[in-house]
């Protein structure tokens, strides 16, 4: 009988140390999935054990205070707008002590812009992206979703961008 007990007392604290180092190891990477000839990823795994940080949708700061609401040079174009709003996301990443290369993931709305004869500008939009991700830089992509909408709640804005990332 103490034989058995002896042997189970072993067992448990065998399988109660393996589960404790197993535990301890750090979680595996991130995998980004590539699109061939493509400025976004086919998608991101995350393995468990990483921290994810939401963002809002994010939009630009103004480019001139002293304009009224409604001139659309308070905010700019959409390519000045989707710089301002990138710049803005790296600043409240950084304040997490994240950086643009731990975006997973994205979703970019887009309204129509007065200067691209009131349709939304997607190759500003895309123009900007180059500049902040799949570079030299930066050289991660992001999984990415660009949508035209009719208008932002703010309809001076026209851009809105949402992103995931990952605590590394």
């Amino acid at each position: 009988m103490r034989t058995k007990y002896n042997t189970l007392l072993t067992l448990a604290i065998v399988f109660s140390l393996a589960a404790c180092s197993k535990a301890q190891e750090k979680p595996a990477e991130v995998v980004r999935f590539e699109r061939d000839g493509s400025s976004i990823l086919k998608g991101v795994k995350v393995p468990a054990g990483k921290d994810l940080y939401f963002a809002s949708g994010i939009v630009a700061y103004p480019k001139d205070e002293s304009l009224p609401d409604g001139d659309p040079n308070r905010f700019g174009n959409t390519y000045e707008q989707s710089v301002s709003a990138l710049k803005r996301i790296e600043e409240y990443l950084g304040e997490e002590g994240l950086s643009l290369k731990d975006v997973v993931a994205m979703k970019v709305y887009v309204a129509p812009d007065p200067a691209n004869d009131n349709k939304p500008d997607f190759a500003a939009w895309f123009k900007a992206y180059s500049e902040f991700f799949g570079n030299e830089t930066n050289p991660n992509k992001v999984a990415r979703s660009t949508i035209g909408v009719y208008t932002l709640v703010n309809p001076d804005m026209l851009i809105e961008i949402e992103v995931r990332a990952v605590y590394e």
